[in-house]
């Protein structure tokens, strides 16, 4: 991707109409990457043109027939069909970068196959290397942009969950990593509902991977049919929330596709995208919310000031304050509908930095994991008050957070 590829993809994404999904897909897989990741930024983008790109998330188009078969030969060892009755040709999803097929082992289970669509790295990283120049350039000229919207802070972390993605023993790595953080606090933290499809590690490999099928709905599903409780979304949150807060190692792609629901039991998917956050940041937002979710807006402004790398103090601190104040002042009881508490979280990182404040990297990855779910519950039940709302986990989250 050179400027002029870049330039046109932000001009059908900023457009008056709906931007072209047809032509972003054309431009490659960091063109559809960069599209995702403008389908969270309601912060300034138009709600309508958000959901609309979100559909890159799910409607892509899929291999045909002949194309997965030959997919499937190249990717898999000597003797690897050996273990299957049947696959089917027709997908159950095609993403970006992978494809996910029903089969049948010989053993009677039914397996998910899921397989890598073709090889995207060297093109992919040969336009993130073009694009990170083109930022690097821009930069020189507007130096704040770094400070206010990371893009190249962006840049990389779409290119290290791309890259993931495109070795499914990352996803089969992550699942583990996220296992034993389950395994580990489950008899201290209700985890009761989070579960994990099994992974045949032997029948996977950096192309393909099979896993255990589960019959069930994904959350974007359960959204489009109005058949998602606001109360499942809650058992979400409070599970992300202790990964987020109590751990900080957490799924880094929870949208609505990666999630299932079967049976009561919360699936965690494509788990390829792990992030971290370090002990100050998880703690300095842990207290952040809990200031929040009491109205307290006082102490979320001191909350924000302590968790920067870099805080300030005196004439600047008390500028920042008198903002702060005012950008809160029509919060309290505000349903997502009236007020998006992920666009209130952007304003308020802008309000931080502007004022020179300077925050850890890891602040990105959490703020789009609020994106998610903050979508989730406006398609859910609009009329939320969600900061609200968390105020039943503040307390197990506070025991996990400070040792209590």
């Amino acid at each position: 991707m050179n400027w002029i590829g870049f330039v046109r993809l932000l001009r059908n994404i900023y457009g008056d109409g709906l931007p072209d999904l047809d032509y972003i897909q054309r431009q490659g897989l960091l063109a559809v990457k960069i599209g995702q990741t403008y389908a969270l930024r309601v912060d300034f983008l138009r709600e309508e043109t958000c959901k609309h790109l979100g559909r890159l998330y799910r409607h892509v188009d899929a291999i045909s027939a002949d194309d997965i078969d030959r997919l499937i030969t190249a990717s898999a060892p000597p003797g690897w069909r050996d273990h299957f009755t049947s696959i089917d040709t027709v997908p159950l999803a095609s993403a970006s970068v992978g494809q996910v097929h029903r089969g049948r082992l010989k053993t009677g289970e039914e397996v998910i196959v899921k397989v890598i669509k073709s090889d995207f790295r060297d093109t992919f990283i040969r336009d993130v290397l073009s694009l990170r120049r083109l930022v690097k350039f821009i930069l020189l000229f507007y130096p704040k942009l770094a400070k206010v919207a990371d893009p190249l802070g962006i840049i990389d972390t779409i290119e290290r969950g791309t890259l993931d993605e495109l070795d499914l023993c990352k996803e089969i790595d992550g699942q583990k990593r996220l296992k034993a953080i389950y395994d580990e606090n489950k008899n201290t933290f209700d985890l009761s509902r989070l579960a994990f499809p099994f992974i045949h590690d032997q029948l996977s490999n950096p192309g393909i991977m099979v896993s255990e099928f589960i019959e069930g709905s994904t959350f974007d599903e359960l959204l489009g049919t109005k058949q998602m409780t606001y109360d499942m979304l809650l058992d979400l949150f409070h599970i992300h929330g202790f990964y987020i807060f109590c751990v900080g190692t957490f799924h880094g792609d929870i949208h609505p596709g990666n999630i299932l629901l079967r049976d009561g039991k919360i699936y965690f998917l494509d788990t390829g995208a792990i992030s971290t956050v370090g002990p100050k940041m998880r703690k300095g937002l842990f207290d952040f919310f809990e200031s929040l979710s009491a109205y307290d807006y006082e102490k979320c402004a001191a909350d924000l000031n302590h968790m920067a790398e870099r805080s300030i103090d005196g004439m600047a601190y008390g500028r920042y304050r008198e903002q702060f104040l005012d950008l809160y002042k029509d919060y309290t009881d505000s349903t997502v509908s009236q007020v998006s508490l992920t666009k209130k979280m952007m304003e308020t990182i802008k309000l931080g930095v502007n004022s020179g404040m300077v925050f850890e990297k890891g602040m990105y990855p959490i703020i789009k994991s609020l994106m998610y779910l903050d979508g989730m519950v406006l398609r859910c039940n609009p009329d939320a008050v969600l900061v609200r709302d968390m105020r039943r986990f503040i307390e197990e989250f506070k025991a996990g957070v400070h040792g209590i």
